[in-house]
């Protein structure tokens, strides 16, 4: 399930450190043994075509079912190498747990390997969320599914803005200079409603300046990793050509730029989506987010959602491919140099740089998007209640967005 909490979490030295238990108190990990016969590959494929299916509790939970099923239980990979996978996975753009799964199908079956673990992994909430946008694109237009995510609108901005609470502190920590870029992404976001993806890539690039500035020349690998930063900007310059081309274009570049969670997405997408290209309504996208937090799987999978509401099942599949293709990218082409290199002081400030950035610009659509979601009394209180519960207990997002759309259906 997608989830609220961040994707972007504190390194990692053992596997208990994913349930937050301290390394003296948690319990011995038996050592890993190879894996039976007959878990080969395909064994591998079953098991993330599972936990696609019912992978609800958001991306630590999930990384956490890999680590116990994985390494723990069958042994199926080796624990330093899944450690690996989520180091790659916190510096890399994209959502945690796809990541990781990629990462695993990378180690067994190389760049194939990742593919196939891919499409097995996003594979169910694609057609989830595909199957509901078509019943959504049918009957968006009834007062019932209005009355729905009247309900739902105001309970998706509390999520988002916890969302943004928690990805601030745990990115920012006491760096004065990474809560300065936060501050004024979130003062440009709130205050024009534009969201430029400069701004991201910019903060990561000024950290490198102030913090890791190259002597003569990167890292060998360095220079074809940093391009990365880049590759966004001159894809937005290509041409747009018809719709699908548009909607592979902007997906791409926006998936290359998911840093921090799988929320921090929410303003790309929303600038894009809404402001750039006018495909959507804001509150159509809204309620596209409300599917991705509903389904399992990474909650980008809400451009499969966008994707079909613009252009049908082509649309659904052209964005979804787009958008993950350069979080594969990310795994399959910097991995291994990765593990060798996963001090390197240039990545590790343009992570730091580029995740404040995308945080603030979270932060920043909360304020955005409330004003098209919470309009009146009721909602108000949705809105507020949904952030008392959420802020006091772990709430599954699931049972959140069905019970604000029940309530949606009472009070509309």
């Amino acid at each position: 399930m997608s989830s609220c909490n961040p994707g972007y979490i504190e390194r990692v030295s053992s596997p208990s450190a994913f349930h937050g238990i301290p390394d003296d108190e948690a319990p011995s990990v038996p050592t890993p043994v190879p894996a039976a016969d007959g878990a080969g590959f395909t064994a591998v494929l079953r098991y993330f075509l599972r936990l696609g299916t019912w992978g609800f509790g958001g991306p630590i939970a999930v990384v956490g079912y890999m680590q116990r099923d994985l390494v723990e239980q069958r042994g199926w990979i080796a624990r330093q190498d899944f450690l690996d996978g989520v180091a790659l996975g916190q510096t890399m753009p994209g959502p945690l747990a796809a990541q990781v799964a990629m990462w695993v199908g990378y180690l067994k079956r190389g760049a194939l390997g990742a593919a196939a673990t891919a499409l097995a992994f996003i594979g169910p909430s694609f057609l989830m969320v595909s199957a509901v946008a078509a019943v959504y694109s049918h009957y968006s237009g009834l007062s019932v599914v209005q009355s729905l995510f009247y309900g739902i609108a105001p309970a998706v901005m509390a999520i988002i803005a916890i969302a943004a609470y928690k990805l601030l502190r745990l990115t920012n920590t006491k760096d004065w200079r990474a809560w300065t870029i936060s501050a004024v992404v979130f003062a440009v976001t709130a205050t024009t409603g534009r969201e430029p993806i400069y701004l991201i890539v910019g903060a990561g690039l000024l950290l490198i300046l102030l913090d890791a500035r190259p002597a003569l020349r990167w890292p060998r690998f360095g220079n074809r990793l940093n391009g990365i930063g880049p590759l966004p900007l001159a894809l937005g310059t290509l041409g747009t050509g018809g719709t699908l081309t548009s909607l592979g274009l902007f997906f791409l570049k926006t998936g290359a730029l998911v840093f921090g969670s799988g929320l921090a997405i929410v303003p790309l997408l929303r600038e894009g989506v809404v402001t750039q290209h006018h495909w959507l309504t804001q509150a159509q996208f809204l309620d596209a987010v409300a599917m991705g937090l509903i389904t399992p799987g990474p909650v980008v999978i809400t451009a499969g959602f966008i994707g079909y509401l613009v252009a049908g099942p082509t649309g659904a599949l052209v964005a979804t491919v787009a958008i993950f293709t350069p979080i594969y990218l990310g795994v399959v082409i910097p991995g291994r140099w990765f593990v060798r290199h996963r001090d390197n002081h240039q990545v590790k400030a343009f992570v730091t740089g580029a995740t404040a950035a995308a945080a603030g610009a979270l932060a920043g659509a909360v304020v955005v998007l409330t004003r098209q979601a919470v309009t009146d009394l009721p909602t108000t209180a949705i809105a507020l209640a949904t952030l008392g519960l959420l802020w006091r207990f772990k709430i599954p997002e699931p049972y959140v967005v069905l019970t604000a759309g029940a309530l949606g259906l009472a009070l509309h």
